[in-house]
């Protein structure tokens, strides 16, 4: 089944995607492609190495604490 999953925080989207999700297995990796792609966001947009390195172990998952993830069927 064709999925969007969206995680928004405070009114604000953070992740949209679409993604086949028929079992467990597949909601994980899509879930797992959400926290890559806020990783990589993170990566992308930190002024220095190190405000990388204070920030990387927790910055996704403070950003993602308090937020909610909405999935919708597609078709």
């Amino acid at each position: 089944m064709k999925a969007q999953l969206q995680v928004k925080k405070n009114s604000a989207l953070l992740h949209s995607g679409v993604y086949d999700i028929d079992n467990g297995d597949d909601f994980g990796k899509a879930c797992a492609d959400v926290w890559f792609a806020l990783r990589e966001r993170q990566l992308n947009n930190e002024s220095s190495i190190g405000a990388l390195m204070e920030h990387l172990d927790r910055g996704v998952f403070d950003l993602l604490a308090g937020a909610q993830i909405v999935v919708s069927s597609i078709g």
